[in-house]
């Protein structure tokens, strides 16, 4: 029995387009994305208009009687778009493709509505719902999409060798799909992603990290990680990453598998943020462990230094997958760098001066960064893991009365460079760094107090060390 969605296209946006398509006896179908998400009974804000003509002429009568003003045409693609309140919808013409084997940019020609299905990705993106008066809310479906959607199954609507080879990028939207929904990806498709996973090269970059991060972003993206990587797909663009994969074991000592670490982290970390540059501060914070890997017989596998050559790593990294290079690569350099620093004082003893340095390092991002070493805890003995935990909260409680009472979270010196070369009456010189720099540890140290008095007066007890004279005037705050 044929089911009808005519009741799911109350909007007036299907009101005009089908008014419109039946008075120009057009045939219009919503495609893809918007239908599959109906069918799940999830919101979307993306409405793909599929029509058996021109796409943008379409576009620019249904603008004009809702009264949209701006209307982006793309001539290359027979394609066009308008934002209306706050759905975004776009306009194509059906059409049919071929692809050159060093591009994913496609040949395309005037086609049928078969074409244009026989083209999509997957089965449970190639579903229409009429818009036309006569056939309103019918759904043509002639992949079973539907039924792959209860199944739960991502499959390509033809050979998938072809599918993927035409569009790789389909690749990575398959494994962001099945990620996304917890669906799995028949094996023929997983065979032909393995085969065809040297074809990412013909992609930019940008759109490769853009897939990423939208794996990323999902609610386990370990999964999504896992299929890549058994796909060979990571090894085409984070060899990094992959490198970490893999347990070594010597004379009966063998460490843990850094690669699934790592996605254990990321996991744990996204049960308590959405944050994307977090995301990636958990994905590259033990990225240096492969290159630090050392053997010491008497204490086994040791990544000393892991940390800092991590932090170097991570520009390096961000210039490579086109991510941005500004703040946020600082702040994930930031996490990459600290990470280990509470998980110290966890394991050590918690002293101010230790509270007080990692609060002036971390500044406004210490949450951020214990977030990151909560989910850092991945141990499979249930007893340290309640230890650290326990230990964590007597960190944090720490951080919090250290911050109260010496406020160093992003201080500077309460002596300026300038009150320095004024009460001694020198010029620029390395002495005012060198002063600067004692003061701020004596600061942090806990041996003088973070107050304009103390500081000005270990400044004038330092300077008389280094052979430095005070003339008489009399300290100003400024």
């Amino acid at each position: 029995m044929d089911v009808s969605y005519a009741h799911q296209l109350k909007h007036p946006v299907f009101k005009v387009i089908s008014q419109y398509a039946t008075a120009q006896q057009l045939e219009v179908y919503v495609i893809g994305g918007w239908v599959r998400d109906l069918l799940m009974e999830q919101p979307s804000k993306d409405i793909d208009i599929l029509v058996l003509g021109d796409g943008p002429t379409l576009a620019r009568a249904v603008a004009d009687i809702l009264k949209v003003k701006k209307v982006s045409i793309f001539k290359n693609f027979g394609t066009a778009h308008f934002k209306y309140k706050d759905l975004d919808i776009e306009f194509v013409g059906a059409r049919k493709e071929s692809y050159a084997p060093d591009s994913r940019k496609p040949f395309t020609s005037a086609g049928t509505l078969q074409d244009d299905q026989n083209r999509r990705d997957f089965t449970i993106n190639s579903m229409a719902i009429s818009l036309r008066a006569e056939t309103l809310g019918q759904l043509i479906d002639p992949f079973n999409g539907q039924a792959d959607l209860e199944a739960g199954i991502i499959r390509t609507p033809l050979d998938p060798h072809i599918t993927f080879s035409d569009d790789p990028l389909r690749m990575l939207r398959a494994i962001r799909f099945a990620t996304r929904f917890d669906f799995q990806i028949t094996g023929s498709c997983l065979q032909a992603i393995k085969a065809n996973a040297d074809r990412l090269q013909i992609l930019s970059q940008e759109r490769i990290t853009d897939e990423l991060n939208k794996i990323i972003l999902t609610k386990q993206p370990s999964r999504g990680f896992k299929l890549m990587q058994a796909t060979a797909l990571l090894d085409q663009f984070f060899e990094e990453l992959t490198a970490l994969q893999g347990v070594e074991t010597r004379d009966g000592k063998a460490h843990k598998d850094n690669f699934l670490h790592t996605l254990e982290v990321l996991d744990n970390l996204a049960l308590n943020s959405t944050d994307l540059w977090l995301r990636w501060a958990a994905i590259l914070h033990d990225i240096a462990k492969a290159p630090t890997k050392r053997f010491d017989p008497q204490i086994g596998w040791t990544f000393h230094g892991h940390e800092e050559l991590g932090a170097k790593m991570v520009p390096r990294l961000f210039k490579r997958l086109r991510l941005p290079l500004d703040h946020q690569m600082k702040y994930v350099q930031k996490m990459v760098r600290l990470h280990l620093r509470p998980i110290a004082l966890v394991k050590g003893s918690v002293t101010d001066a230790a509270i007080r340095r990692l609060l002036h390092e971390a500044g406004d991002d210490i949450d951020d960064l214990m977030l990151l070493c909560n989910a850092d805890i991945t141990s499979k003995n249930e007893f340290k893991v309640k230890r650290y935990k326990q230990n964590f909260e007597l960190v944090a409680e720490k951080l919090k009365l250290v911050e109260e009472k010496d406020r160093v979270r992003n201080f500077q010196p309460p002596v300026s460079g300038q009150l320095i070369m004024d009460t001694f009456q020198i010029g620029p010189c390395t002495a005012i760094g060198t002063i600067k720099m004692h003061i701020k540890d004596a600061i942090l140290e806990g041996h003088i107090a973070n107050d304009f008095e103390e500081a000005f007066a270990e400044m004038l007890r330092f300077g008389s060390e280094l052979g430095l004279k005070a003339v008489d005037l009399p300290p100003q705050p400024e």
